[in-house]
């Protein structure tokens, strides 16, 4: 088990956002995490990376408690995210949004970037290198060299794994990473999706694309007004009923 949510509780003044929400991931899997909006799905996901604190509960990665610890440590931790907007620096090329990506993992500093150290060129070859790995690895290395803004916009969503991919997670949480994208573009990263999880990655995702998740997730956990109502494979989902009610909007005697 690389996650593990126990009675997980958030309040933004007399707003319960998330209502004692538990569930484990085991590693190497897909989870997906899906409900209504305004369930709390995202309020979780900033839960887990530090964006905030829980009020109550626990938030276990990895064997050791986060719940709390800065976003900069949870990164160096081995936890990283998308958004469900796109947060690329626009008039940076796409391998410089990528060695941004970098950062968390090198060390020289400001002084040995001025003095150009042995040990800085050193690092900065390895940013170059791995940050081309990544974009090779979803698909835009022949991209590298033009501006993040002037991608298309499914592309501009795999900059934003591959700059998540570039801090070495052995998580990596996507917040809607289908959005915008057509039928070709969501295939495709289902196939990227299949593709982490196989070279070790464990994914965690929220995405309203009923298609991609049946196809791409392991398990999934529905929440509804801040509380888990059901978790299961997505054969169990899609027969639950609380789910059908809640999110799903089937009728059952169709």
């Amino acid at each position: 088990m690389i996650l593990k949510l126990s009675n997980l509780t958030k309040r933004f003044g007399g707003l319960t956002a998330v209502d004692r929400v538990s569930f484990d991931v085991e590693e190497q899997t897909v989870m997906g995490l899906i409900g209504p909006n305004g369930a709390g799905k995202t309020t979780i996901f900033n839960l887990i990376t530090g964006n905030y604190k829980p009020d109550e509960g626990e938030i276990v990665f990895q064997g050791q408690s986060i719940g709390g610890v800065w976003t900069n440590k949870i990164v160096m931790l081995g936890i990283a995210r998308t958004f469900q907007t796109i947060r690329l620096f626009q008039n940076l090329s796409a391998l410089e949004n990528v060695l941004a990506g970098c950062h968390c993992r090198m060390k020289s500093g400001p002084i040995g970037a001025m003095l150009k150290t042995p040990g800085q060129k050193q690092e900065e070859l390895w940013a170059l290198e791995h940050a081309m790995k990544q974009l090779q690895f979803v698909g835009l290395a022949d991209r590298a060299e033009l501006l993040s803004g002037n991608l298309s916009y499914g592309n501009q969503r795999l900059l934003e794994i591959a700059r998540a991919l570039a801090t070495n997670p052995r998580l990596l949480i996507l917040d809607e990473p289908a959005g915008g994208m057509n039928e070709q573009e969501t295939e495709a990263l289902i196939e990227l999706i299949f593709k982490m999880r196989d070279s070790g990655l464990t994914v965690l995702l929220i995405e309203h694309d009923m298609g991609l998740v049946m196809k791409a997730c392991n398990r999934l956990v529905v929440v509804e007004y801040g509380k888990k109502i059901a978790e299961g494979t997505p054969e169990e989902i899609q027969a639950d009923s609380r789910v059908i009610e809640a999110y799903l909007g089937i009728d059952e005697e169709e």
